[in-house]
């Protein structure tokens, strides 16, 4: 299965990511992907994003990662709601004696 995520590049505390099509399979830090589709840097906030290619690999069944499908609506590249990226846990009820 095919997915749209980050990948991490960049010097220790000066952060830049790739926005990558890769497999779900390799994992996030090997370099091995099949296309890239973007770039951010969170730093400078920075976005360079190739729309047609993502709307290209969307189309043919490849999921954006949480952060990646929040970037894309932000972006207008996509239309739809956030996902809620950090929920609030739920509180424990309180333990009877």
């Amino acid at each position: 299965m095919l997915v749209i995520r980050l990948f991490r590049v960049g010097k220790k505390n000066q952060p830049n990511f790739k926005i990558v099509v890769t497999d779900k399979k390799n994992p996030p830090r090997a370099g091995i992907f099949v296309e890239e589709v973007g770039f951010w840097n969170p730093l400078t906030k920075e976005k360079i994003l190739k729309a047609d290619r993502v709307k290209y690999w969307l189309s043919v069944g490849a999921k954006p990662s949480a952060t990646i499908y929040n970037l894309l609506i932000s972006e207008k590249i996509i239309a739809g709601k956030k996902i809620p990226k950090h929920k609030k846990p739920k509180k424990k009820p309180a333990e009877t004696k």
